[in-house]
């Protein structure tokens, strides 16, 4: 079913009519290739053929490249060649290898390398990839649940799993997930979500996200209006081929100052797409800045051989994760989530400086703890920072004996980090600060220094769930050290977060 919703302009003595064409079968245009936008100021009914869909998104991986090019082909009868890479495919997908169930997946959906198309089988090899975090399969069965391919139909589940793969940076999925917001798809319709979702695709160049980001600003849907704005984003996508977007551009024009359409032409030509910088890439403060990560946060690394923690609200569920550490720029993906207790279990590889978790039953109110971060990163820079203070209460807001309340003065950028005792064990995780707006509200006074850390006895029992990981940790110390000595620890275990 399409939907068409005008919007009338008038301005400046000049009526326009903008048009915003979508597909409520939202995955009918994108398919698996993801290759065509359907919600622009204008549409082009033009429908690539399957065989240019096919094309759109070849090289994936030198795998991928193989298996589109049969599907480009879609021989009757499979030559040796493809027997022997299916057959290879399969066994390492029955062995557990997500790039290679998300390729079999593909495989049974197109119905390549002689195999019958099945989109059963294809959406459960989907499945098994995407459960391993595989953001492309994640997607992909985000789109069978819209469509019912292979699985009952449900917008709800398709979201679901879209927003797994969105989440990890996925710009495809981002613009999706934007446009089932915009829908109100499986989800409340929600402009400022969808809006949300679309620049976090356009700022990736995504030229179906960067058209229909400058729809929304036109007609001020889930942003204030701005037609130099507006503009901006209709001048990249019309950059990256197309038609609505040059003719989105067109009538923008119509509605604009000459300076109007001055400052959209050079803020288009000085935007830079937004990329998730190389691990071992460069780990500067103005390189970093330049790659415009989302959220930043603390974490400290827990095992030699990579294992970190942080805050489930710092790193997410399944976010582009990159470190900046003494051994520079690293890449980092979340393996578990305490979502309850907002602790995330991130992984990295190489070999770092661990701390030792200690159980925190043993601390008393009044206990000297310190914290070594990474405060706005931003203004304060990117060195590590010392913060000291003591235990004020054993336990946090309104009792809650998951908390630790402490005098440590942190900022935004400490939460993920390590909170730790005069032996340099961790016995907390900065976590929270007091709500300054509920204090106001309820004291009328503003809170000073009141801060949360979730107990380490909380973090330990979530790493008992990994046993890989728990077998792994430091004995804690017993023996007094300096608290210069702690706090060298504490620096060299601890990391900022980078989050894109």
């Amino acid at each position: 079913m399409r939907v068409r919703a005008n919007l009338t302009i008038t301005e400046n003595g000049a009526t326009m009519k903008l048009r915003l064409s979508s597909s409520i079968g939202l995955l009918r245009l994108h398919h698996w290739m993801r290759h065509k936008s359907f919600c622009h100021l204008h549409h082009d009914n033009r429908v690539q053929s399957p065989v240019e869909m096919i094309k759109a998104k070849l090289l994936r991986s030198f795998l991928f490249f193989l298996l589109a090019g049969a599907a480009l082909q879609s021989p009757a009868q499979p030559s040796e060649a493809e027997r022997k890479l299916l057959a290879d495919v399969r066994a390492k997908a029955e062995k557990g290898d997500a790039q290679s169930q998300y390729e079999l997946g593909r495989i049974f959906f197109f119905g390549t390398c002689g195999m019958a198309q099945d989109w059963a089988e294809s959406a459960k090899w989907f499945r098994k990839a995407a459960e391993q975090n595989d953001a492309p399969a994640q997607f992909n069965l985000g789109v069978c649940y819209h469509e019912g391919q292979g699985v009952a139909q449900d917008d709800v589940e398709a979201v679901r799993w879209v927003r797994k793969a969105a989440e990890q940076n996925d710009a495809p999925a981002q613009f999706h997930l934007g446009l089932c917001y915009l829908h109100g798809q499986g989800v409340a319709r929600d402009y400022v979500e969808a809006v949300r979702w679309f620049r976090k695709a356009a700022e990736q160049n995504d030229a179906n996200a960067q058209s229909n980001l400058a729809f929304c600003y036109g007609k001020g849907d889930g942003v204030a209006k701005d037609y130099v704005e507006a503009y901006k984003w209709a001048l990249l996508g019309a950059a990256r081929g197309g038609n609505e977007p040059k003719r989105n551009a067109t009538i923008l024009e119509n509605l604009m100052t000459p300076e109007q359409i001055a400052e959209g032409q050079r803020l288009a030509r000085n935007f830079k797409p937004r990329e998730v910088p190389a691990s071992g890439g460069d780990s500067s403060t103005a390189s970093i800045a330049r790659t415009r990560p989302e959220s930043s946060g603390s974490g400290f690394f827990i095992t030699e051989d990579g294992y970190l923690i942080t805050n489930h609200h710092v790193a997410g569920s399944g976010a582009q994760v990159r470190l900046v550490s003494e051994a520079g720029l690293i890449s980092a993906k979340v393996v578990k989530v305490d979502a309850a207790n907002d602790l995330s279990l991130l992984k990295a590889e190489g070999k770092f400086s661990p701390l030792p978790v200690a159980a925190s039953r043993t601390v008393r109110m009044g206990s000297t703890v310190a914290t070594v971060g990474f405060p706005n990163p931003g203004l304060q820079g990117f060195a590590p920072k010392l913060a000291k203070g003591e235990i004020a209460a054993l336990s946090g807001g309104q009792d809650d004996p998951r908390y630790f309340q402490i005098s440590v003065p942190v900022q935004p950028g400490n939460s993920g980090g390590a909170l730790v005792d005069g032996h340099g064990n961790v016995v907390g995780v900065v976590s929270a600060k007091l709500n300054a707006a509920a204090a106001v509200a309820t004291s009328g006074a503003l809170p000073e220094n009141v801060n949360y850390a979730v107990k380490s006895s909380f973090l330990l029992s979530f790493l008992e769930s990994v046993p890989e990981v728990s077998a792994k940790l430091k004995e804690p110390n017993n023996k007094d050290r300096k608290f210069e000595d702690a706090v060298k620890s504490a620096e060299q275990a601890a990391v900022l977060v980078l989050v894109y």
